[in-house]
């Protein structure tokens, strides 16, 4: 089923309330069709913004080496995958709480066909991971003036 990019909301507690809802229905009587988070990993939160001239995905992966960070775009989809190596040089540490993921991760985003896939960057810097995605030029609007006589 894909899925449609909707915009963002100043209420993200009842949003984030609604979508949680919202998947947990739709895995029930799908049959648990698509993977979820618990099962592959963890799924870094992103960013998806668009201008006339690019397409813009900011993914928050803190304490991954870019070097375990692997991006591939395939049938207009951007594919997002890497590894989180935990860290474990602490001995006769007991923890009680341990709340940061570790693992693969992956994550697919689907892409307008107005993106050039031999025009991508990406940067890593303080643990977010920018890719930057330039359009077609035929896609790209242009502006037309108009001469007054």
């Amino acid at each position: 089923m894909p899925r449609e990019l909707t915009k963002w909301s100043r209420l993200p507690a009842i949003t984030s309330l609604h979508d949680e809802l919202s998947r947990v229905f739709d895995r029930f009587f799908r049959g648990w069709e698509e993977p979820t988070a618990e099962i592959t990993g963890w799924m870094p939160p992103i960013d998806l913004a668009e201008t006339a001239d690019r397409v813009m995905v900011k993914a928050e992966i803190p304490g991954v080496n870019p070097n375990d960070i692997n991006i591939s775009i395939r049938n207009n989809t951007l594919l997002l995958t890497g590894e989180k190596k935990e860290e474990r040089e602490e001995k006769g540490r007991n923890f009680y709480r341990m709340e940061r993921r570790y693992g693969n991760f992956s994550r697919s985003i689907d892409l307008p066909s107005s993106v050039d896939p031999d025009r991508i960057t990406a940067e890593c810097k303080n643990g977010v991971l920018e890719i930057m995605m330039e359009k077609k030029e035929a896609m790209r609007p242009k502006q037309i003036t108009v001469k007054a006589m």
